[in-house]
């Protein structure tokens, strides 16, 4: 009996990696991705460092082309917006070229990603303000800062930017100042990237301090590095609005310290505070929402409608530490559980895996590393009795050049001694550590049993003592106080 096909919708991380894994699971099986837009299977994560200079072209931040997609057997229809789903049915409707049609199929897969969020600050119709969540975002960003004199065109060719748009952000007088609002992981990586370009840049920050989900050991040493790279920090600062007729003149925020509207002349606004999953797809058929407003997904990507599954941006997944569902947007989540969705699919049931929110980020010379539970009061809440410990020890021995000082952070739950979570920062492969405590969680270690493990050591790369295991000792004898 022949079946109908698997139906992707997104053409990115994890529609793209479900859609390849399911053709090499079950060769005979007919895949269909739809997508609304031009552009397929692209580096999110690359946005910044291609506005910086560091990579000259943006088709450097493509991965999968529509011909690659072709020579793998999937069935891939750019400018094709799936508008609903009928779970029932078992068909999708599907808008191309101002005609619909209905899809049918036997699995689907939603892989919609996220959208930025800009709470009260539009960005809409005012030139030189711009969210950093779409490659022509990223073009056109560029394409503004750069001189008119100067700005090459080659370096959007080969890809599906907007060219009348990067053109007219071309065209434009190059900024001086710069506002960023948010302080997460596009606010630091954008400041590094403008501060490379010659603007003068502010970063406000609503609350306390900045990369909120790193804690905040990380933070106090993150805005140092800001400060003395000529970046000007403005925590507890929220911006109210953006001013400007047709294009950005300045933001107003209000000051913690009294409350006063203030406002700042800027020429340049990127507002980075934060993503929202797309989720409207499904509107109306019933399904489940969990962690954040995100589809509910299960174990194996499965949502609570038959035959359909989500994964990515969109979606939830288990929490290693809680083991409760959570939505962290990030890029090996969605290809990783992608992958696995396509070989369930193809006959292979595959859990796309647990999550715990490892994450990196670069602030100029920084490395900063997260994992886990950090918050102490989510951790509370969570059922855990959280102690937590602050160390900082050398990258590499003391004798040995580049050694570096790193802070590590770790909480542990009191009684048990589990691990919940940590952090790093440092100049010299801090970053990179956090993969260590990444493999603690999964595999469910106590601070004991992380203080014991075998880690290298060679002058060049680590002290005697790595910076992990000095915090695990630390914090083991801290919870017998």
């Amino acid at each position: 009996m022949s079946r109908e096909p698997f139906v992707v919708v997104g053409a990115d991380a994890a529609g793209l990696s479900a859609a390849s894994k399911c053709r090499r699971a079950d060769p005979d099986r007919e895949v269909i991705v739809f997508e609304k837009g031009e552009w397929i299977s692209y580096a999110y994560c690359g946005m910044p460092y291609f506005i910086e200079g560091r990579i000259d072209q943006l088709s450097s931040l493509l991965s999968l082309s529509p011909a690659k997609a072709a020579d793998r057997g999937i069935d891939l229809r750019r400018n094709h917006e799936v508008t609903d789903v009928d779970p029932d049915a078992q068909t999708v409707r599907v808008e191309h070229d101002g005609e619909r049609f209905i899809q049918s199929y036997d699995d689907l897969l939603v892989a919609t990603g996220g959208r930025a969020v800009t709470g009260p600050l539009d960005v809409r119709d005012l030139d030189g303000a711009f969210t950093l969540h779409s490659m022509d975002a990223a073009a056109a960003i560029d394409a503004y800062i750069a001189d008119p004199a100067d700005y090459d065109l080659a370096r959007i060719a080969d890809t599906p930017a907007d060219r009348s748009l990067v053109e007219a952000n071309a065209a434009l007088d190059a900024p001086e100042t710069a506002a960023i609002v948010g302080g997460g992981y596009v606010g630091i990586e954008m400041a590094e990237a403008l501060v490379g370009r010659g603007l003068d840049v502010h970063l406000f920050h609503r609350s306390d301090h900045l990369l909120p989900a790193f804690g905040e050991a990380v933070a106090e040493r993150v805005e140092a590095e800001l400060g003395a790279k000529n970046v000007t920090v403005h925590t507890n600062t929220p911006v109210e609005a953006l001013a400007g007729d047709d294009r950005i003149e300045g933001v107003v925020y209000r000051t913690a310290a009294d409350d006063a509207e203030t406002e700042l002349g800027v020429e340049l606004a990127v507002v980075g505070i934060g993503i929202t999953p797309n989720t409207e797809l499904l509107e109306g058929t019933g399904v489940d929402h969990g962690d954040g407003g995100a589809i509910l997904a299960d174990e194996f990507g499965r949502t609570t409608l038959p035959d359909v599954y989500a994964a990515g941006d969109c979606a939830t997944d288990r929490h290693v530490v809680t083991g409760e569902d959570a939505w962290m947007p990030l890029g090996l989540t969605a290809n990783r559980a992608g992958r696995a969705i396509g070989a369930t699919v193809g006959g292979d049931p595959t859990p796309v895996g647990d999550i715990a929110g490892t994450a990196v980020v670069k602030a100029f010379d920084l490395e900063c590393g997260r994992v886990g539970l950090l918050d102490e009061t989510e951790a509370t809440a969570a059922g855990f009795d959280p102690v937590a410990t602050t160390v900082t020890a050398g990258s590499r021995s003391g004798y040995y050049p580049g050694n570096s000082a790193t802070d590590v952070t770790l909480v542990a739950d009191r009684d048990s001694g589990r691990l919940l979570g940590g952090a790093i920062v440092g100049a010299d492969r801090a970053a990179v550590r956090i993969n260590t405590l990444a493999t603690a969680l999964d595999a469910e270690m106590d601070v004991c049993e992380l203080e014991q493990l075998d880690l290298a050591y060679a002058p060049p790369f680590s002290p005697v003592w790595d910076p992990v295991l000095v915090a695990a000792k630390v914090l083991n004898g801290q919870r017998s106080d």
